[in-house]
C-alpha cells in the first residue's frame, strides 16, 4: 500500500502495510509471517537472508528496504516509502 495512504489503526492484513503488495505478502508468508504484528522486533536483514535461503534466489537488495520500512512501521515509526531506507541499507549492508 502507498505509505501516504496507510492508517495505522486500519492495518489488519499484510497488504495493508506500507509498500506491501501481493508479491511481498507472498514472500512474508514464505517466512512464516501471516499477520502484520508478527513483524514486531524482526530484523529486516535477517528476513532478507532467510527469504533468499528459502527460495534459493538472491533477491534484489531493495527487498531489504521494504522489510526495513515495514518492520519500522510495525515497531511504531511513521510509514515511509521503501526508498527512504536505501541509503541506510547501502551504508550498513552491501549485497
Amino acid at each position: 500500500m502507498n505509505p501516504a495512504k496507510v492508517v495505522r489503526a486500519q492495518v489488519k492484513t499484510l497488504t495493508d502495510l506500507p509498500n506491501v503488495g501481493k508479491a511481498t505478502a507472498s514472500d512474508l508468508q514464505l517466512l512464516g509471517i501471516h499477520q502484520p504484528e508478527q513483524l514486531a522486533g524482526q530484523d529486516p536483514y535477517q528476513l532478507y537472508l532467510t527469504l533468499c535461503e528459502i527460495t534459493g534466489v538472491r533477491h534484489d537488495p531493495c527487498v531489504i528496504d521494504v522489510f526495513m520500512a515495514i518492520t519500522r512501521f510495525v515497531d511504531g515509526e511513521a510509514p515511509q516509502p521503501w526508498w527512504h531506507f536505501t541509503d541506510e541499507r547501502k551504508k550498513l549492508y552491501s549485497v
